[in-house]
């Protein structure tokens, strides 16, 4: 076991994620366009909130997920590194008459999570901020800690100046945090049933066979592919669901096989060996 594992498990890590795509949304109408094309409640944040949300195809098929943060002047949107630049492609495709300006902000600034168990006291004991609600965000300094996590651990995600990036590493590795690499972070991610888009979850996805619905605001109003999510509502159920499976014996499956869980089928999306557990997991999408 390594000891960014062990860190994500029982102690601190900071991952390095200065590669995932960060975009700045600014101009009048902001809120109001990421309102009408997420499938989350953008109009009700305010400074200092965030969310989880998905961007859908017309036919409500998600194009791609995002974490945003509402500051006073823009957003921050978040993606994984392969959405960078197809989440900038989809919503300047709806820029219409809209006030809205798109800046890729990547370059410029890095990304740091600091998860596990002790990743709060790590922060507190460097004097930050440790925001308390899920996708809240508080300044330190020139930096930004948000509360959320790549893992499914407790964690945050600090934002800053690209240039400030290694000191900040350096702070919190004197505060006892430990490197962790994307393998531990994946090894922890599938433990704790975590998707990631790409892997898990697909372009061909449906909001609700995720099961990630604190991405998904029923109350909100008209929305780019609402209309499918609403249908599926109604109806109350989809035919298979990404779900965290325990597999017999401790080889992984290989993504894209089938495994039958209780008599049900199951299509593999990604596998580990699990440390933790000591046997095999798996997310899947179990048919219902």
């Amino acid at each position: 076991m390594s000891e960014g594992y062990d860190a994500l498990r029982r102690g601190a890590a900071w991952l390095d994620l200065s590669a995932r795509g960060r975009i700045a949304a600014r101009g009048r109408d902001r809120a109001r366009l990421l309102h009408n094309i997420t499938s989350n409640d953008v109009k009700k944040l305010t400074p200092g909130a965030g969310c989880y949300a998905f961007l859908l195809s017309p036919q409500g098929r998600i194009q791609a997920d995002l974490l945003l943060f509402c500051f006073e002047d823009r957003f921050l949107l978040d993606a994984e590194p392969e959405l960078r630049e197809k989440v900038q492609q989809h919503i300047r495709r709806y820029i219409i008459a809209d006030q809205v300006e798109l800046a890729d902000v990547t370059a410029q600034t890095g990304e740091i999570g600091l998860e596990g168990p002790a990743a709060a006291a790590a922060l507190a004991s460097l004097g930050a901020p440790v925001p308390g609600s899920d996708y809240a965000h508080l300044p330190w300094g020139e930096a930004t800690v948000a509360s959320a996590s790549l893992t499914g651990q407790p964690g945050f995600r600090i934002f800053c100046p690209a240039e400030q990036t290694a000191e900040l590493i350096r702070r919190l590795e004197s505060a006892g945090a430990k490197a962790a690499s994307a393998e531990d972070a994946r090894l922890v991610r599938i433990e704790n049933g975590k998707p990631r888009y790409g892997e898990d979850i697909r372009e061909t996805s449906l909001p609700q066979e995720t099961q990630q619905m604190h991405g998904v605001s029923f109350t909100k109003g008209c929305y780019l592919g609402q209309e499918i999510v609403e249908r599926i509502r109604a109806r109350g159920h989809v035919n298979r669901k990404l779900t965290r499976i325990e597999l017999p014996g401790n080889d992984p499956a290989r993504p894209g096989s089938t495994v039958e869980i209780d008599g049900k089928q199951a299509e593999v999306t990604s596998s580990i060996y699990s440390p933790q557990f000591g046997k095999a997991i798996a997310l899947a999408y179990v048919r219902e």
